[in-house]
């Protein structure tokens, strides 16, 4: 009889702790890191369900997934109040995705968040980070015409930032005939000229027009740039008669040194601006219907005002006209008492000013790394090759196609956002198919 109260005793106490303990695969199972173990919080509240403070609620269970150098490191399912503290091993960067797929019914991300953020982790311990800190909206509020809108708006900015990155190659390659693959570098370079001097004016009395001032003197630093390069390294080469092909190899390995260089001073790390960061459209401005953020606006009218200014400088002024010259026919320019070797100067200083500013905005619109030159070259390739090589008109045209194409591809033909560059090099391809010498170029008579 105690042998049969004792066995039932036993089972009382055992069903007692597993209602206490939970059972497995329920919420309590999921462990979570000792409070000095290095890991990720990331916070998930809907911006567009709020509670009676006004105070966004939380999204539980959604599945975030976090890697580094491309593998799997670790998993973490949001909890009641819309946290998630994934365990890491060691310091370093690493990149945390979202599943939609784990959403609830009718909720999407909105149109400012990207479903996965780099995360810096820098110091033992938990890295508190607010990795998707715009939330949430309702899906119901999402159309095409929303969509298409939106993607518009970045395709003219973007159309923009390329349209100035591809006159500064234009300018150059114009007059040399040089395939200049340090131009990203030559972009990275205002973009990172441009921080220094913001971070260090932005304690002092000038923080409120630091940005517009590290603008300015990374423009002329990139002017100085490109007077350098001629005179140091181009100019030489040129006068030994080094061919064209050799030139495109040499600025090859220049591209490379710099873009090492870049990473020695500012590491990979992304860095921002002290102004125009992190910015809404709601409230700000309004252009033929588009909402804007007051960076978008300010790169709007920067790069308009600047392409117009340059155009008309190479149509009304002496040096303008003289280049346009040497391009067309550097032998007889030279015979006709041009001093060639002045014109591709100051191509050169021109090419670089408007390179570097091209940085800068680039930079507004994505922040500074030392690697995001490499990552646009392609593309303002695609963009100059496309107007037709040698042409400024064409330039700004190709520019305009490639940048549209580039940000209404992932909405238009469902490309994966991580390869839509894709799209504008395949339209590229298949256009130069039909005209090869490209939109506004010339045919060139061999033999």
């Amino acid at each position: 009889m105690r042998k049969r109260l004792y066995r039932v005793l036993v089972a009382l106490i055992g069903a007692l702790m597993v209602l206490l303990v939970g059972t497995p695969g329920a919420a309590q199972a999921t462990e979570t890191p000792p409070p000095d173990a290095t890991a990720i919080q990331v916070t998930l509240q809907d911006k567009a369900n709020k509670d009676a403070q006004g105070n966004p609620k939380p999204i539980p269970d959604v599945t975030l997934e976090v890697t580094k150098d491309g593998e799997k490191v670790g998993e973490g399912v949001t909890d009641a109040e819309g946290v998630a503290i994934i365990e890491v091993e060691e310091l370093g960067e690493y990149v945390v995705s979202l599943d939609e797929d784990t959403l609830p019914s009718g909720t999407v991300l909105d149109e400012n968040t990207n479903d996965e953020a780099t995360v810096q982790v820098r110091f033992q311990g938990p890295n508190n980070r607010a990795i998707f800190p715009i939330g949430v909206t309702a899906g119901d509020q999402a159309n095409f015409a929303k969509d298409l809108a939106t993607n518009l708006r970045g395709g003219l900015v973007f159309a923009l930032i390329l349209a100035v990155a591809a006159l500064g190659f234009a300018l150059i390659f114009g007059p040399t005939g040089l395939s200049n693959f340090a131009h990203g570098e030559m972009l990275t370079f205002g973009a990172v000229i441009a921080w220094t001097f913001d971070s260090l004016l932005d304690s002092g009395a000038l923080a409120g027009v630091a940005v517009i001032i590290a603008a300015i003197m990374a423009t002329m630093a990139g002017g100085l740039g490109g007077y350098v390069q001629d005179k140091v390294l181009w100019g030489p080469v040129r006068r030994r008669g080094a061919g064209l092909i050799a030139m495109m190899i040499i600025s090859i390995g220049l591209a490379i040194f710099l873009r090492y260089v870049f990473q020695y001073f500012y590491t990979s790390s992304t860095l921002q601006y002290s102004q125009y960061s992190n910015q809404r459209r709601e409230a700000h401005w309004y252009y033929l219907g588009f909402a804007m953020a007051d960076r978008e606006a300010v790169i709007v009218v920067v790069a308009l005002v600047v392409i117009v200014g340059v155009c008309l400088w190479l149509a009304k002024s002496r040096m303008g006209k003289a280049m346009r010259a040497v391009s067309d026919n550097p032998a007889l320019a030279a015979s006709s008492g041009l001093r060639v070797d002045s014109v591709i100067t100051s191509a050169w200083v021109l090419g670089g000013a408007m390179t570097a500013l091209a940085g800068v905005l680039y930079a507004l619109q994505n922040q500074v790394n030392s690697f995001m030159g490499m990552k646009i070259l392609l593309v303002i390739f695609a963009a100059v090759t496309l107007g037709g090589l040698g042409t400024i008109w064409g330039a700004l045209l190709g520019a305009l196609v490639i940048g549209l194409i580039n940000e209404l591809g992932p909405l238009l033909f469902n490309i994966p956002p991580s390869i839509k560059e894709v799209g504008p090099l395949v339209i590229m391809i298949v256009i130069l198919l039909v005209r090869p010498q490209g939109i506004l170029g010339r045919k060139d008579r061999l033999g």
